[in-house]
């Protein structure tokens, strides 16, 4: 086996295992399950994780690290205004969510925080570290908004990504619970009310 399929069968097995772990949880997403969603024996799942632990950072990493890239690109995006990106990400995502058929398997982040964050401190940091990134990227976009004069210029930037960003990951803790895409189109329509201004 080359490099490549290494890789690949990583990434395979990455991917797979992110899905089960959100529908099922940590604790109710086995190796075995992960394992078989991927399609590969249990002892590749060894080779390339130490432990389900390990597996979850790394899929945290593998599933945030391109969201991440994307939301950075959007709320920097010089075609739109600083506001406009901001409603226009959040806008598309809650389009995305509420046109899924299994909304409530879309929260890797949120089903992770919940369950493990305090059982596993190497989880609960890198679960820290990806929202705290996001609410850097969003608070350098109100920065903008607040220069282009979007945005009151006694704004408390750096609180207001705090409290956008909880309150996205509060959104979609409702959605997960009550599979109802209102909570989406309640936060969208409070985030345009708090960017005025």
């Amino acid at each position: 086996m080359n490099a490549n399929q290494r890789l690949d069968k990583r990434e395979l097995i990455l991917a797979k295992g992110a899905e089960v772990m959100t529908r099922r949880g940590y604790h109710g997403a086995g190796v075995q399950e992960i394992v078989q969603a991927a399609g590969v024996p249990k002892g590749s799942f060894y080779h390339y994780f130490a432990s389900k632990e390990d597996f979850a950072v790394q899929a945290l990493q593998q599933v945030y690290g391109p969201r991440l890239q994307r939301y950075a690109e959007a709320l920097g995006n010089p075609a739109l205004t600083p506001r406009e990106r901001i409603l226009g990400y959040y806008a598309e995502l809650v389009g995305h969510f509420a046109h899924q058929e299994k909304r409530e398997y879309h929260c890797f982040i949120g089903s992770l925080s919940f369950e493990m964050a305090e059982l596993s401190p190497r989880l609960g940091a890198e679960i820290d570290a990806i929202l705290q990134r996001s609410a850097d990227i969003l608070q350098h976009c109100l920065e903008q908004a607040q220069a282009a004069g979007e945005l009151a210029m006694d704004e408390d930037c750096s609180n207001l990504a705090s409290f956008i960003a909880s309150a996205w990951q509060g959104a979609l803790t409702r959605l997960k619970v009550a599979s109802n895409s209102q909570v989406l189109d309640d936060f969208l329509q409070r985030l345009q009310r708090l960017l005025q201004a």
